[in-house]
Order: structure tokens, then C-alpha cells, then sequence
């Protein structure tokens, strides 16, 4: 091969890596399921009644925890979730760009940014979590194994609070499908239980893979 050709392979090579490492796809939490996995895992969770609030508290559900060095977990999903993101000596983004696919906005700012959690921790309780330990709490609260943490917009997040799919869905139609596997994975990890109103929603998220 030319030197020529190597050249022009290496442009190639690195313009393929700048595209996709600033591509909005990118900026998704792991081992999200295919649909038919997600559909197969929703058949299989227990339909019932949710539990009352009785007990709950946040702070049940340590977090942010340290994840590397001096970085939480909500510097780590910053991190992970953005694009071109500077951090100071103590892991804080100081810059950096972050898409939140729940309504397509981006944001330069991580104060403008809010770690989610897909089944948020209230919700989580009322669905089997409060009998669990401590640090069975904390490990679902800091969750970067699985579909549970995702960077969004802070007051999309905000209005979402502890509501399921049955009461909240994303602004974005677009990402009922990946809402929907998300939830579904992360319950279905968790053996966590979900009401019939809550099992219909996402049985027609589902429907729009």
C-alpha cells in the first residue's frame, strides 16, 4: 500500500471515530434488550398490586456512590453519556455537549442535566424494593451495568418523578421503544414487580420497536 493510500485509510479511520463518538446513539446506558427479548422478559414479570410508601426513604438507596477514583456515579454517567466532556481535578464536567433523547434537547451545561433513573427509586420500592438490604438498594441505585441510569434533561426528569409508563412516557413518541426495553430490563433484572396498568403501557411502547 502507498503512502498515500495509508494516509488516506488513516483520514478515514479517524473521521469514522469522530462520527461516532459524537453520534446522539451513543449517549445510551448498556446491554439495553431487542424488543423480543424485552417482550419475553415483560410476560415473565409478576402482575400485582403496588406496595404502599411506608418506610421509604432516598435515603435507603445510597448514592451517588464513588465509581472511579474521585468520580460518583453521576460524573461517571456524565461522562459516559456526553460528548466532549472536560472534567477538573475533582471529576466535576466543566465542559462538554449531552443529548437527552427523552426530548431531543441538548445541553452544554451538566447543571442543566439530571441522572435518571429508568425505575426510579420510589417506584422501585413500591415494587418489591423494600425488602431488600441496604446494599441491594445501593447497588440498584448506581446501577451502570444495566439500563438504569441515563442523562436527561433535568426538569424532563423532574416532572417525571416516581411515576411508571402508565402515568409518564416520554416526550419524544420516538423513544417509547427504548424506554420501554429499558424498564422492562431493568425490572426484569431485578425481579421487581409491576401493576396491570403499568404492564398495558409498556405492552404498547413495545408495540411501536
Amino acid at each position: 500500500m502507498s503512502k498515500v493510500n495509508q494516509t488516506i485509510g488513516v483520514l478515514v479511520a479517524a473521521a469514522a471515530l469522530t462520527i461516532g463518538f459524537v453520534s446522539p446513539a451513543l449517549a445510551t446506558p448498556p446491554n439495553i434488550p431487542s424488543a423480543a427479548t424485552a417482550k419475553s422478559e415483560l410476560a415473565g414479570l409478576t402482575v400485582a398490586t403496588e406496595g404502599s410508601m411506608t418506610g421509604y426513604s432516598r435515603d435507603l438507596f445510597p448514592h451517588w456512590i464513588t465509581q472511579s477514583g474521585t468520580c460518583n456515579t453521576r460524573e461517571a454517567v456524565l461522562k459516559r453519556d456526553g460528548t466532549n466532556v472536560v472534567t477538573n481535578s475533582s471529576c466535576a464536567a466543566t465542559s462538554g455537549r449531552w443529548f437527552s433523547p427523552y426530548d431531543g434537547a441538548t445541553w452544554t451545561a451538566a447543571s442543566d442535566v439530571d441522572i435518571d433513573h429508568i425505575v426510579p427509586l420510589a417506584q422501585a420500592w413500591r415494587s418489591g424494593a423494600s425488602s431488600w438490604t441496604t446494599p441491594q438498594r445501593q447497588a440498584f441505585a448506581n446501577d451502570m451495568s444495566g439500563p438504569q441510569l441515563i442523562a436527561v434533561t433535568d426538569n424532563v426528569n423532574q416532572s417525571k418523578g416516581d411515576q411508571d409508563p402508565g402515568t409518564w412516557k416520554p416526550p419524544l413518541t420516538s423513544y417509547y421503544c427504548t424506554y420501554a426495553k429499558m424498564w422492562v430490563h431493568t425490572k426484569y433484572r431485578y425481579n421487581l414487580k409491576l401493576d396491570s396498568a403499568e404492564k398495558a403501557a409498556l405492552t404498547s411502547m413495545l408495540g411501536t420497536c
